[in-house]
């Protein structure tokens, strides 16, 4: 595994949400992380194993997989990842995961020694808040995802996740010009909305029809942004993506 410094796309989602005093920035750059790649459908982090070291994605998505008793070919998918995110800060505190994290498509990640953050929470009282700001984001994404999921229809609601995936890699300089790659399958986007393959693929249908965007094997065109935006009732507020005001 290669050594690297930490990414520049979680530099930028810091960023993004607040300023960084130069001794913040520079403990950031120090961070030395070791690079991994995984498959399609791979596991990156399992569930209920305590871990040693976080998992912050550098490219490709990847996905927050429950498995329901009873049911083990079964799954539900309640978070994506993207460049930056960290997909397991929670499990730095907590003994292991309740799910597994796993790669949608071709996937990079860097991964952290728990040692590097360790030492940021004892001596970076900036930086050990903006990795709680992380979390509590992350904690906003889910709550809205229930939110989309009560009360959006199948073509909304998948509009909502175009919106919000879009967003998320634009903040971070991962997509640009209304074009971003989304390398999921009709069953994993059926997982993820709670909708069989065959309404996930009528709503694509929908909004390729509605003419919202352009949709080829994972490539995907947002023509009429204003279009998908109110017919999803998206409001990115809750990815916190305005600095903080003090």
């Amino acid at each position: 595994m290669l050594e690297l410094a930490i990414t520049e796309y979680f530099v930028r989602y810091l960023q993004q949400r607040d300023n960084l005093a130069p001794q913040d920035l520079e403990r950031l750059k120090a961070i030395r992380t070791t690079h991994a790649s995984f498959g399609p459908g791979e596991v990156i982090v399992p569930a209920h194993v305590m871990e040693t070291r976080s998992c912050m994605m550098l490219r490709g998505l990847s996905a927050r997989s429950h498995r329901l008793v009873g049911r083990p070919d079964d799954r539900v998918i309640t978070a994506l990842h993207v460049p930056g995110d960290f997909v397991d800060l929670h499990g730095f505190i907590l003994a292991g995961l309740d799910h597994a994290v796993i790669a949608v498509g071709p996937t990079e990640v860097e991964l952290i020694e728990h040692e590097e953050l360790i030492q940021i929470t004892e001596n970076f009282p900036h930086l050990t808040r903006l990795l709680w700001m992380a979390t509590l984001i992350d904690a906003a994404i889910h709550r809205q995802w229930l939110v989309a999921a009560a009360s959006l229809r199948s073509s909304a609601h998948l509009a909502h996740l175009l919106c919000e995936i879009y967003t998320r890699l634009s903040a971070v300089g991962a997509a640009s010009g209304g074009q971003f790659q989304l390398p999921l399958l009709q069953r994993e986007l059926a997982d993820i909305l709670g909708y069989s393959p065959i309404h996930v693929n009528r709503a694509v249908r929908d909004l390729r029809d509605r003419g919202l965007i352009r949709w080829s094997g994972s490539d995907i065109v947002i023509i009429d942004w204003n279009g998908l935006v109110l017919l999803s009732r998206f409001d990115p507020a809750y990815l916190d993506l305005e600095r903080v005001r003090r």
